[in-house]
């Protein structure tokens, strides 16, 4: 098992009190940062909001703990959301558990095969291309709650919520419009004012206040989950009687392949930052268990959060021991505060994810391609775009990677001509 070594193994050999003083300040200022995001990811997955903070704490802890990283921070992600929410609607939370434990043995087998370079053979215009369809197919699946919505139907496909939206914008709630519109001014304000104050925080405990005091008629996160447990995540073992195995191995495959992707983008950016290498094929095994110990905690799907990661590095964290902190104080937060989560108005989670979905869409990224580099490339990124938002993500890049490396391979040739 050669060069299968936990990052953590390496650090603590020349661990001092300096170090971890910086790694205490960082974990702390990630889990303020986690709190509301691991809410509002959950709620767009479809499960109740203390999934997103088991997924954090289990994940989190256990891809700290075995990861090739030293500063990768892990948990519940927007590139999920959609692809976990179809699940739990067609196939059940047992179903989800299921494709979650296979995707997370599927990634294990991916390291141990020494797969983590692999990465680097998939082109920038695919990963901007999907990057930039998970993004909207976020923002399109928070307009209901956004405006206040009622929907006469539950779509799952995009395009169908779109629809929708279209269909039902009459039964607009303009409380719910003015409360997310306060709540993006919010969102967009406070990094302004001072970039270390977690502006989704702030946002949710000012619009909580606001909505409370002034009682006003918006849907809170406590009038979709009127009991919201605060108890630590519990070992269950999913029904396997209940779920039919083959049919889930797509849905397995493509949280393998985004948790993969995710985590390693996360792992380079990071790299960049703190000028030291990860092992990826550590990685990748360490989010193979992650995944498994998540969905056997009662979570969702996990992987590398670059903005949390990056939040985690500009903090002074540099060891993973503040990935297991992070851990450990949502642990805490979820026991001790948990109930007061009823309070967070939706359109408030709507406006966050709105965020997310801005600061991972990579759209000036997505105008560069566009304009400056040769239209087969645009072509490619485009589709990827279109097919990750219209269809699925699994599809969306293996066709793009069909189209990318055929373009390549016809411009060999003419030039060998």
């Amino acid at each position: 098992m050669k060069n299968f070594k936990p990052a953590l193994f390496d650090t603590l050999t020349t661990y001092s009190k300096s170090q971890f003083i910086k790694d205490l300040v960082a974990g702390v200022i990630v889990a303020i940062i986690a709190l509301p995001l691991s809410i509002a990811l959950a709620i767009a997955s479809g499960v109740g909001p203390e999934v997103g903070l088991y997924t954090a704490i289990v994940a989190g802890f256990v891809i700290s703990l075995l990861g090739g990283s030293n500063v990768q921070i892990a948990g519940p992600t927007a590139a999920f959301a959609t692809t976990v929410a179809g699940i739990v609607l067609t196939k059940g939370m047992d179903g989800l558990v299921v494709a979650t434990l296979m995707a997370g043995a599927l990634l294990v087998i991916m390291g141990l095969l020494r797969l983590g370079g692999l990465i680097r053979f998939i082109p920038h215009t695919i990963t901007t291309g999907f990057t930039s369809g998970i993004a909207m197919t976020i923002v399109i699946g928070q307009l209901k709650d956004f405006f206040g919505l009622t929907f006469t139907h539950s779509p799952v496909e995009t395009a169908e919520k779109i629809k929708e939206v279209f269909s039902t914008f009459s039964t607009i709630n303009f409380y719910a419009l003015g409360v997310g519109l306060l709540s993006l001014l919010i969102l967009i304000l406070v990094p302004k004012i001072s970039p270390k104050i977690p502006a989704s925080l702030i946002a949710v405990i000012v619009m909580a206040a606001v909505v409370k005091i002034f009682d006003i008629e918006v849907n809170t996160i406590g009038t979709l989950y009127p009991s919201i447990p605060n108890t630590p995540p519990k070992f269950n073992l999913p029904s396997f009687n209940n779920v039919d195995i083959v049919s889930l191995i797509p849905d397995a495959v493509t949280i393998a392949v985004l948790a993969a992707v995710e985590s390693l983008l996360s792992c380079v950016v990071a790299d960049k930052m703190i000028q030291k290498k990860h092992n990826s094929n550590m990685e990748l095994v360490a989010q193979g268990l992650g995944n498994v110990s998540s969905a056997l905690f009662g979570g969702i799907p996990a992987t590398g959060a670059i903005a949390r990661t990056a939040a985690n590095i500009k903090n002074g964290g540099r060891t993973p021991i503040s990935g297991i902190i992070h851990a450990i104080v949502l642990f805490f937060v979820l026991v001790l505060f948990m109930p007061y989560a009823s309070m967070i108005p939706m359109p408030t989670i709507a406006a966050i994810l709105f965020i997310v979905a801005y600061n991972m869409s990579e759209w000036r990224e997505f105008v560069s391609i566009i304009k400056n580099d040769p239209v087969t490339d645009s072509v490619v990124l485009v589709l990827t775009f279109v097919l990750t938002v219209a269809f699925d993500l699994v599809v969306a890049i293996a066709i793009g990677l069909i189209l990318s490396y055929s373009i390549k391979l016809v411009k060999k040739l003419k030039k060998a001509k």
